[in-house]
């Protein structure tokens, strides 16, 4: 053990003893180093290399500022190799813009980085050492992914407790204190080994890499424990209700294609159609699966309903457009239609994405939205509970709404499943559409609630309360999934009754035990 330490302390020398670029380049690539950490590679123990590496970095900055440096740059190369796959949006515009690419890709890893730069810059402001600065840290990482869920409109991807989504077991703490528990324990732990480079470890410092290790073991025992206590995968489920999630897989470029528009239709009403193993009562096309205003046109309603079951309902993602305020506005929304081609109901999406669906400061900044249409969208009111006949009282969110802890339904109206309609056909095959699957699911933990999901291109499927994957269908893949849909859980867990108030407490445990800590480091220094 001495000669593994003396290597680590080594290691933390060399490392700590660059400049210039080298030292740019190994933040960054320890930065990138955790993102192979998320979804959909998982390798979990290299964070357990990026962060200890982060720590010796900013321990040995000169001050604040450099250690808000160090972490800027890890945070760069962090969400650069965890969001690379964005510029595929852009690609679907040709070459022509090919110069501004670079710029584009890295604008949104170096604003994210801020946070992570933040915390860094904090922990180099706090007097304390060993085990308790450990602490502190993964406490200050989950202070500033929880403010990036909500600043400059929010954008929580790739929190680090989705590392933990490789497995079923490892995600179920998300039910008592969602994502932000899951990215607090695996910090502290995986950071823990940074002090193993001391000169001469000590047997505290042992101990608390030995109970980081123990914390580890205890998510998995956990999630063990509940799930053994829950229903066999897909045998607790709503009577009566069985759902056809349609995944027309659609390609972006063919997607809003004047020429395909019949096409394209034409595909999604056979899939819905199609004989599967029990009768469907409820069909759900994806964001958008209609390119054209749905809820105008008699005869597309006409065809729909044709293909609706008898007392049954198609939900499906479709432009809407009306008045408000005496202006025309224009809505990413869902509808909800019968079997007589009735429009019953419609939701419209609030959280709606900068530069994708509208823009920022129009008129000052000279920008313009990728989608299609020049027009922007209209944000809807927030979170609401659709009544729908037939079915449990349902949440939906549209696209990325489905990536934000403890936004994603109307508290005082709660729903009994989620619904997440989306597109991620502008990314193609890469880590983005596997990402967004992962993410969802863990709202599905945190609610206690089912979560229905169809896209475009993939991933679809049905998740039960407890995040487990009911059914689903690939990436890249046409077709259906056929599944009854899950219950809820009868009460919702500790995240679900009280949302961010459990990350407040999390932080408040935390800035307890790092008093415990320091002070237990104090008494043996003496």
């Amino acid at each position: 053990m001495s000669r593994a330490c003396a290597a680590l302390a080594a290691l933390r020398s060399k490392s700590t003893g660059l400049r210039g670029w080298r030292r740019w380049l190994a933040l960054a690539g320890l930065g990138a180093l955790m993102a192979l950490a998320l979804p959909p590679f998982h390798l979990v123990p290299l964070a357990a290399v990026a962060l200890p590496g982060l720590v010796w970095m900013v321990d040995s900055a000169p001050g604040p500022r450099a250690a808000f440096a160090a972490g800027w740059l890890f945070g760069f190369g962090h969400f650069l190799a965890g969001l690379w796959w964005i510029v595929n949006a852009l690609l679907l515009f040709g070459w022509q813009f090919l110069p501004v690419y670079p710029i584009v890709i890295c604008v949104l890893p170096s604003i994210l980085a801020v946070f992570i730069g933040l915390a860094c810059a904090a922990l180099r402001l706090t007097p304390v050492a060993g085990p308790a600065r450990i602490v502190a840290f993964a406490g200050y990482w989950v202070a500033f992914e929880w403010l990036r869920a909500y600043a400059f409109s929010g954008f929580p991807w790739n929190l680090a407790g989705y590392m933990w989504a490789f497995s079923d077991a490892t995600i179920q703490p998300a039910a008592l204190g969602g994502v932000y528990l899951l990215s607090l324990v695996g910090v502290a732990a995986l950071s823990m080994p940074a002090l193993l480079a001391d000169r001469a470890p000590g047997r505290g410092t042992f101990a608390s890499v030995g109970l980081a290790a123990l914390a580890l073991i205890a998510v998995y025992g956990f999630g063990a424990l509940r799930l053994a206590d829950a229903p066999a995968l897909g045998s607790d489920v709503v009577p009566g209700v069985t759902v056809r999630v349609v995944q027309p897989n659609v390609s972006q470029a063919e997607k809003w294609s004047r020429a395909r528009h019949e096409a394209n239709f034409d595909r999604l009403l056979r899939l819905s159609s199609a004989p599967g193993p029990a009768p469907v009562t409820l069909i759900v096309w994806p964001e958008t699966a209609a390119t054209f205003f749905l809820a105008e046109q008699r005869a597309a309603l006409a065809q729909v309903a044709a293909v609706v079951p008898s007392g049954g309902l198609l939900l499906t993602g479709a432009p809407r457009r009306g008045a408000e305020g005496g202006e025309r506005r224009l809505w990413n929304s869902l509808l909800a239609i019968d079997n007589a081609g009735r429009v019953l109901a419609s939701f419209d999406k609030f959280h709606l994405v900068p530069l994708g669906e509208y823009v920022p400061l129009k008129g000052y900044l000279p920008l313009t939205k990728v989608v299609e249409g020049a027009s922007d969208y209209s944000p809807g009111p927030g979170p609401r509970t659709l009544h729908l006949p037939g079915l449990p009282p349902v949440g939906p969110l549209i696209c990325y709404e489905v990536i934000f802890p403890g936004q994603v339904l109307d508290r005082a109206d709660p729903p009994r499943w989620l619904l997440n309609i989306t597109n991620d056909g502008w990314y193609g095959d890469s880590p983005g559409p596997r990402q967004h699957f992962a993410i969802a699911r863990l709202r599905a933990v945190e609610e206690g609630l089912p979560l229905v999901r169809a896209a475009n291109t993939g991933i679809s499927g049905v998740v039960d309360a407890y995040g487990r994957v009911v059914s689903r269908l690939e990436l890249g893949r046409t077709g259906v999934v056929d599944a009854g849909l899950p219950r809820a859980l009868e009460r919702p867990p500790l995240y679900g009754r009280w949302g961010d108030w459990c990350v407040l407490a999390e932080l408040a445990l935390t800035l307890f035990l790092c008093g415990i800590l320091a002070r237990v480091q104090r008494f043996r220094a003496k």
